[in-house]
């Protein structure tokens, strides 16, 4: 029986690694696949899904006026054996609602693979709905560098956890430190400087 995944992690947790191995699963056994993702996401510029170990593929770019399920039935219901969505928090409800429509209608799983929540320890529209709708909700770990599981992720300006501004701001290991709760908000309480990964 076909499931609508969420595959959720904080920032490092190699989400898209995921993603993309589980693509080549797919099509190492000659089945394909529909690999998407928001255009929210520019870091690795457009039609391009790439993880930090160096894994990469294309991808097709969905707009948020986008109809997820109409792209689908229109061009992938015969020859598709999956949808892989990276950065699904950047996705509109409407568009989960669409993709869950996708797995009731036609018996494909859909995997959605993104963050849980923002810098502010606070739920993204796309994920909150999946949240609501999925079947499967899979956490992929990663850890603080105090050792604990990390569920944070902290925005960092000029070496300091930022508390404020727009809930998408597009960054990697240059803007975002993976941290447990207690070091997220011990951090904030002590002004303590934050030192990023891969810095000197």
């Amino acid at each position: 029986m076909a499931k609508l995944y969420f595959k959720y992690g904080a920032m490092g947790s190699s989400k898209t690694a995921q993603a993309l191995i589980t693509k080549y699963n797919y099509e190492e056994n000659d089945m394909k696949v529909w690999l998407i993702k928001p255009s929210a996401d520019t870091r690795d510029g457009t039609a391009i899904i790439r993880s930090r170990i160096g894994l990469e593929a294309q991808c097709e770019i969905i707009t948020p006026d986008k109809d997820i399920y109409a792209r689908y039935r229109e061009g992938f219901r015969d020859n598709c054996s999956a949808v892989i969505v990276d950065e699904c928090q950047f996705l509109t409800m409407e568009q989960i609602d669409q993709l869950r429509a996708i797995v009731n209608d036609f018996s494909i799983p859909v995997m959605c693979f993104g963050l849980r929540t923002d810098f502010q320890t606070k739920l993204f529209p796309g994920s909150l709905r999946l949240m609501e709708l999925a079947d499967c909700i899979e956490e992929i770990k990663t850890i603080c560098d105090c050792g604990c599981k990390a569920t944070t992720n902290a925005r960092i300006s000029n070496g300091y956890i930022v508390t404020e501004g727009a809930q998408v701001v597009l960054g990697g290991n240059d803007s975002y430190v993976a941290m447990c709760h207690r070091c997220y908000i011990r951090s904030i309480q002590e002004h303590r400087k934050i030192k990023l990964h891969g810095q000197n």
